[in-house]
């Protein structure tokens, strides 16, 4: 299905209007793309962010290296059983998260690779993998392993903006493992933060950017202040921006993956993201896991506020549901691998 034909004009006038009336009709136009594509239908993703050690120091990050708090390393029963837990809830798949942690790096991802075959040979679920950068050869061993997705965020285009957000990082390297990734066959995701300094023609440079490397699920955060960053007395933003650009997402590529991230605002803040566009609910954490979230570590986690049940009741009064495992894995094959 071709989308609609906005230029980085078009973007730019739309992310700026402060019209409801344009603004209530972008969203219609969004659920009615998203009608014709899905139907009744919205995914969800299990998230199990199982090591949240890592070697980077992002400005915007809780988990960054230098920040003094408290971690975990789940190990690989620990993991595998999380995971069983969401298949079992009814997830379509499993996103298998970790910071960039020393430890795995080391071992070459031999146990994220276990993790990644057991959770495919026993479950035939499909699996994301999101350990942030690393080499071809882990790429390879993990598309090896079964995972479907890459999963892979600039957070912005800007490439000045991108050197405040990821403190001595590479913007071409990042880039390019994620494009690596794709030409071996995996299915890649691309994503941004709102609220982090960026423009209107920044947003409309990174939502044609995501079109022209194939990425097949966007998404957008609201950026959320984090104790014991650089960032962390930066107001979180109103969700305007967030929402519009689900929808302009939608409208562009009307068979992307488009999340409505639990993380940001909970289970409160997922019938706007759904209203918006999204396609796609995920940060679906088992409560009393000891997993954690990104944006918003703890947000409705222990108190079962990220469940399937809790998001299968609010999609069921807006007249819509959770997918299947076996209508993700057609939709993943049959229309985002096409």
């Amino acid at each position: 299905m071709n989308g609609v034909h906005y230029t980085k004009n078009d973007i730019i006038h739309i992310l700026k209007s402060d019209d409801p009336a344009e603004t209530n009709e972008l969203f219609i136009r969004a659920r009615k793309m998203r009608e014709q594509v899905c139907g009744d239908r919205i995914f969800a993703y299990g998230f199990v962010y199982f090591s949240t050690y890592c070697r980077n120091d992002c400005n915007f990050c809780f988990f960054r290296n230098s920040n003094d708090i408290e971690r975990y390393r789940k190990s690989k029963n620990e993991a595998l059983a999380l995971s069983k837990a969401l298949i079992d809830s009814g997830v379509n798949a499993i996103d298998l998260t970790t910071g960039e942690d020393p430890l795995y790096h080391n071992e070459d991802f031999k146990t994220f690779c276990e993790i990644i075959s057991e959770i495919k040979h026993t479950y035939n679920v499909p699996v994301m993998a999101s350990p942030g950068v690393v080499d071809h050869a882990t790429i390879n061993a993990l598309r090896d392993a079964g995972a479907d997705w890459y999963a892979l965020y600039q957070e912005t285009h800007n490439r000045d903006l991108f050197k405040k957000l990821r403190k001595g990082q590479s913007y071409d390297e990042r880039m390019e493992t994620k494009l690596y990734a794709k030409e071996q066959g995996m299915l890649i995701e691309e994503g941004i933060l709102a609220g982090v300094g960026e423009s209107a023609e920044d947003i409309a440079d990174s939502l044609l950017t995501m079109g022209k490397i194939g990425a097949r699920q966007v998404r957008i955060m609201s950026f959320v202040p984090q104790k014991g960053s650089p960032m962390e007395n930066i107001q979180t933003p109103d969700r305007e921006e967030e929402l519009k650009v689900i929808a302009l997402m939608r409208c562009l590529y009307p068979e992307a993956l488009i999340p409505a991230s639990l993380d940001v605002d909970g289970i409160d803040g997922l019938k706007e993201r759904i209203q918006a566009g999204a396609n796609l609910i995920t940060s679906i954490i088992p409560p009393e896991s000891g997993l954690m979230g990104v944006a918003n570590s703890t947000m409705d986690v222990d108190n079962g506020g990220r469940t399937i049940n809790e998001a299968a009741q609010i999609l069921n009064d807006m007249g819509l549901r959770i997918a299947t495992k076996e209508e993700y894995i057609h939709y993943m094959n049959e229309v985002l691998r096409k």
